[in-house]
C-alpha cells in the first residue's frame, strides 16, 4: 500500500507538512511501483456559474493542465452533465461538469483529497454562500485550496473547522513575511538565457494558457524552458518556480520576482525562460504588468490580444487597446522588444482567426498565431526567429 505523501502547502511564510486525512491514505499499487510513483492527490474544483467564463479561469486553468492535483470533477450547476473538455475546447477529457457537492461527491465513490475554489471574481473575497459551500467540504474531509486575496486561516470559523475535521487550508495567495521579502538587486543581469514575458491587452485573456502552451512546445522541442508563475492559478496548477505578486507589497515585487527567475536559472540551468504575464501595462486597474517588466527584464515578449473584445473585461466603458498601442507603451516602458503576437479566439470563427492572423502579420511585421487552436510549432519557430542562436539546441537534441 501507498500512503499519501505530505501536503506542501504553498504559504510561502510557513511549509506545512500536514498530512492527508485518514480516510483518503492509501492506494494498491505494486510494491517497486510503491518506491517511485507518489500518488497524485485527487481534487474537485468548484466553479458555479463560471465554468468556461473569465471568472473561472481558475477552474479552466486546472482542466487544461495539473501537474499537482487530478481533477476528478468541476461543480457547475449549469452547465451539469457537460465535458469539461467539450465545453472549454471541444475536445473530450472524461472529466465531468457534476450539479453541486452532493453529486460530485457521489461521481467520485470515494472523498477526493481536495476541493480547490476554482473562481477569481473581481472582489477576491467568498461570498455568504460561498463560506458554506468551502464549510461543507471541510466537514467531509476535504483539505482546501483557496487562490482568493481572502486568507482563510485567519478566520476563526474555518481555523475551527480545520481542526474539526482535521483538515487544512492552503492560501495560495499569501506572502512571505515581510521580514523575507527582497528587493529588487540587479542579479536579474546574471541570468544569460532569453527571458520572455507572455503580456497582454487586457485581464483574464489567455496570458497564462499561452505561456504554459509555448514552456510545453519549446521543451518538447528540445529547447529546455522554465516557466515563472506569477498568478494564483499558475501556483495552483503546479509552477515549481512562481510568485503571486498582486499579494505582495508593490516595494517588494521586482524583488521577489527577480529572486524567483535567478534562483530557476541557477536551479534549472534552462535555455529559456517563460514569465507569465498578468493584466495589461495599459490598464489602470492592475500594476503587476509594469512590475514584471521591472523584475524580469525580458529580452523579448508575446503579446496575447483578444479581437472579439470590443471593451476591457469588467470595466464596459473602456475600450479594448490596439495590439499596436499596447506594443508601444511596452516598448517604451521596458527595454524589450516584441516578438510575436498571439490571439485569444474567443467570440471569433476558425476562418476569422486565420484572416485576423494575417492582418496582423502584415499589420505588425511579427509572428502572429493561436497557441490553443494553432501548431504549438509556431511558438517555437516565433521564439527561434527572435533568438536564433537557440536554434542549436534543436540540433543537438535532434
Amino acid at each position: 500500500m501507498l500512503l499519501v505523501p505530505p501536503v506542501v502547502s504553498l504559504n510561502a511564510t510557513k511549509i506545512s507538512l500536514k498530512s492527508v486525512p485518514k480516510n483518503k491514505v492509501s492506494i494498491s499499487v505494486p510494491s517497486q511501483a510503491a518506491e517511485t510513483m507518489p500518488r497524485v492527490a485527487t481534487a474537485i474544483v468548484y466553479c458555479e456559474a463560471n465554468f468556461g467564463d473569465i471568472d473561472g479561469k481558475t477552474a479552466n486553468g486546472l482542466i487544461r493542465r495539473s501537474e499537482k492535483y487530478e481533477i476528478i470533477s468541476v461543480i457547475d450547476s449549469e452547465k451539469a452533465g457537460l465535458d469539461t473538455g467539450m465545453v472549454l475546447d471541444n475536445k473530450p477529457n472524461a472529466i465531468p461538469i457534476c450539479r453541486d457537492l452532493d453529486d460530485a461527491l457521489e461521481q467520485a465513490g470515494s472523498v477526493p483529497d481536495y476541493f480547490i475554489f476554482g473562481m477569481a471574481p473581481s472582489s477576491g473575497m467568498l461570498s455568504k454562500h460561498e463560506r458554506g459551500i468551502v464549510l461543507e467540504a471541510m466537514s467531509h474531509g476535504m483539505n482546501i485550496v483557496n487562490g482568493l486575496h481572502e486568507f482563510l486561516n485567519d478566520d476563526p470559523v474555518f481555523a475551527a473547522a480545520c481542526i474539526a475535521s482535521e483538515v487544512e487550508i492552503v492560501d495560495v495567495r499569501r506572502p512571505r513575511a515581510k521580514k523575507d521579502l527582497q528587493m529588487f538587486s540587479g542579479r536579474i543581469a546574471e541570468v544569460t538565457c532569453p527571458v520572455i514575458a507572455v503580456l497582454g491587452t487586457d485581464c483574464a485573456i489567455g496570458k497564462r494558457t499561452t505561456a504554459t502552451i509555448l514552456t510545453r512546445a519549446l521543451n518538447d522541442s528540445g529547447i529546455t524552458t522554465v516557466m515563472i508563475g506569477t498568478g494564483q492559478t499558475g501556483l495552483t496548477q503546479g509552477a515549481r518556480y512562481g510568485v503571486a505578486l498582486d499579494a505582495i507589497p508593490s516595494q517588494f515585487c521586482a524583488g521577489e520576482l527577480e529572486a524567483t527567475i535567478v534562483k530557476a536559472f541557477e536551479i534549472e540551468n534552462p535555455d529559456v525562460i517563460v514569465v507569465e504575464g498578468q493584466g495589461a501595462l495599459s490598464h489602470p486597474a492592475f500594476s503587476s504588468s509594469s512590475f514584471i517588466l521591472r523584475g524580469s527584464c525580458p529580452d523579448g515578449f508575446v503579446l496575447q490580444h483578444a479581437p472579439g473584445r470590443s471593451v476591457r473585461c469588467d470595466f464596459e466603458k473602456m475600450a479594448m487597446p490596439t495590439p499596436a498601442s499596447e506594443i508601444n507603451l511596452i516598448e517604451t516602458f521596458a527595454d524589450t522588444k516584441i516578438i510575436g503576437l498571439t490571439i485569444n479566439h474567443e467570440k471569433m470563427s476558425d476562418i476569422e482567426v486565420s484572416a485576423t492572423i494575417t492582418q496582423y502579420e502584415q499589420e505588425l511585421d511579427v509572428p502572429v498565431t493561436d497557441a490553443l487552436t494553432r501548431s504549438p510549432e509556431r511558438l517555437v519557430d516565433m521564439v527561434l526567429t527572435a533568438f536564433p542562436g537557440l536554434k542549436g539546441k534543436l540540433a543537438a537534441n535532434a
